[in-house]
């Protein structure tokens, strides 16, 4: 599988025509930049500009999403009550732009990874890990069921390529490791709390090994009772941070 990860421009040619697009670049690993050709529309997590220039005057705005980003009003309203009731709320605003421009955004110094989604990819995401991503992604909530063991939800954000431009851009605490399966086969474990996102076709959502004794009780456990497990027939690629999220179960006896 070739490598779609990225911290340089996207670029789309037309034989003779420029094409109307955006292009995702991370500078520093910690800014993402978009460059505007024409008029088109982003999604970005809401308060993460920082910075923009634009010839002539400003031609760009912003907007709060008050629902999400489906473009059907009755979609976008079940997808903010599936978002409250799951915790994976996502404050988003949309940034309409109307000539060529260059946008800068970033969340707190948190580091920037871009993938380009091919038809009919998903990323699952944790939606406090989103940072922004283009039109030709279908975003919604999907139900994994394994948030009890872990401060991972019982629901998952995911966007779905529906266009040859799906770009997204996810937080990562510190520089990630990604693994990869598609082509070796091999089973990938990770801790819940450090996995930030899982890319792949269909279903690809990962099993729970627990690990649980009476160790558990008497707070003698090793501290890695339950991992996210990828088998290699499921072919998928794991965004994993150097950092874990606080929480999970805390089992045991003072």
């Amino acid at each position: 599988m070739r490598n779609r990860f990225h911290a340089v421009p996207f670029l789309k040619e037309a034989k003779g025509m420029n094409l109307i697009m955006l292009q995702f670049e991370v500078i520093n690993e910690l800014t993402l930049k978009v460059t505007c050709t024409g008029n088109d529309v982003l999604f970005t997590k809401a308060g993460s500009f920082i910075a923009g220039a634009s010839p002539g005057g400003k031609n760009y705005k912003f907007e709060k999403v008050l629902l999400g980003p489906q473009n059907n009003l009755g979609q976008a309203l079940f997808g903010s009550i599936a978002r409250r009731v799951t915790g994976e709320n996502l404050p988003l605003m949309k940034v309409n732009f109307n000539g060529n421009s260059t946008t800068y955004y970033s969340n707190y110094g948190q580091h920037i990874v871009v993938y380009h989604l091919e038809a009919g990819e998903t990323v699952s995401v944790e939606s406090e890990n989103i940072l922004a991503f283009t039109q030709d992604c279908s975003y919604s909530v999907r139900f994994i069921g394994v948030g009890v063991l872990s401060q991972k939800g019982l629901a998952t954000s995911t966007l779905t390529a529906r266009g040859k431009n799906a770009y997204v851009a996810v937080l990562v605490d510190g520089n990630p490791i990604v693994l990869s399966n598609v082509l070796s086969g091999e089973t990938i474990s990770a801790d819940p709390d450090a996995v930030v996102c899982w890319i792949g076709n269909g279903h690809c959502d990962p099993h729970i090994t627990a690990d649980i004794s009476w160790k558990n009780f008497i707070g003698q456990a090793s501290g890695e009772s339950y991992q996210f497990e990828w088998h290699g027939g499921m072919g998928v690629t794991v965004i994993i941070q150097p950092s874990e999220r606080s929480g999970g179960i805390q089992i045991g006896i003072d």
